[in-house]
């Protein structure tokens, strides 16, 4: 096990602390109430004796947007989606973001702190968009939601504030979803994003990958969990929708990828900005040392955190301000 930033481990030590249970021995609705990440930074936060309010952005609308039409699934509900506006006077550009949790657990407010810290770093609406999980909605129902979230932005850009220019984020199982967003319009000729962020995205479940291995114990995140992942939402390993290094990428918007070192998918982001650039695609990729999954929204207490929101929002501010504004 490669070593960790103290400030990483002191996360990995309150959530350890917490007592969470291995998921993988658990149901989805036992899993979805264990301890999370985000629970142990808060927890982090409290010992300091700092506050634990969310970072302040100008404003936040929590709505609900229908489920994807024409699923093979049966639709029920609606999805909830959190609007983070930054401070200042808009429109603003928007940037379209999906939480990870393996397409099982997680929800808007177990990665509130991402889209916070995007919204003020990139001045820009952030549409942090939920969508139905496994077991209960099988592959490809989240996927399919994530591209209605998608339409969603673009036909309601002017009254929440946007101005025309649309990005797409994403972490870990989010990730793969706003790719797949990104592959999916371009099939069906919708409007591209101008940028995709993918924060340690899960690429093709293959778990052949030498991280699997080698962080095949990591914390938070370990092999046996994401085999658990796959056995909930059930993707296909062979539909390009899910697999993204079997897809046809090219012509998709220039891509900024963010890996963390101690994570079994640290190998994922680099496969996939290699068949990017194969196919012509702009990428970039880092990798932060020392961190693990998870890290990304960490920043009042994980300083390389707060290192790659700034290198993220940098990429999408370089592709709003060279994006044209919709009239």
């Amino acid at each position: 096990m490669k070593p960790i930033d103290p400030q990483m481990q002191a996360v990995l030590d309150a959530h350890e602390e917490l007592g969470p249970r291995p998921i993988e021995g658990l149901d989805a609705k036992e899993a979805r109430r264990q301890p999370t990440p985000a629970d142990a930074f808060k927890s982090v936060l409290e010992k300091r004796g700092e506050s634990t309010e969310p970072e302040a952005v100008g404003n936040v609308d929590d709505r609900k947007i229908d489920n994807a039409e024409g699923s093979p699934l049966p639709l029920a509900g609606k999805n909830p989606i959190r609007i983070y506006t930054s401070d200042g006077n808009g429109p603003f550009p928007v940037l379209l973001y999906f939480h990870g949790g393996g397409f099982v657990i997680a929800d808007l407010d177990t990665y509130d702190s991402s889209p916070r810290a995007l919204a003020n770093a990139a001045g820009c609406v952030v549409v942090s968009a939920h969508y139905r999980q496994g077991p209960e909605d099988l592959y490809p129902a989240a996927h399919d939601d994530a591209f209605a979230a998608y339409r969603w932005v673009l036909e309601n850009m002017e009254e929440i504030g946007g101005d025309g220019r649309i990005a797409i984020a994403g972490e870990s199982a989010g990730g793969n979803l706003a790719a797949s967003v990104s592959v999916r319009a371009k099939a069906e000729g919708l409007e591209l994003p101008i940028h995709q962020l993918l924060v340690y995205p899960i690429v093709d479940g293959d778990s052949s990958k030498a991280a699997y291995t080698e962080h095949a114990a990591a914390k938070p995140l370990n092999a046996p969990m994401m085999a658990w992942f796959t056995e909930q939402y059930q993707p296909d390993a062979d539909d390009a929708q899910f697999a993204l290094t079997k897809a046809d990428l090219s012509g998709l918007p220039p891509t900024t990828i963010v890996n963390a070192e101690v994570d079994p998918l640290r190998d994922d982001g680099p496969a996939l900005a290699d068949r990017l650039r194969a196919a012509g695609v702009e990428v970039e990729h880092q990798k932060f040392d020392g961190v693990t999954h998870e890290f990304f929204g960490m920043g009042a207490v994980v300083e390389k955190a707060n290192q790659a929101v700034q290198y993220a929002a940098g990429r999408l501010s370089q592709a709003f301000q060279r994006a044209q504004v919709r009239a």
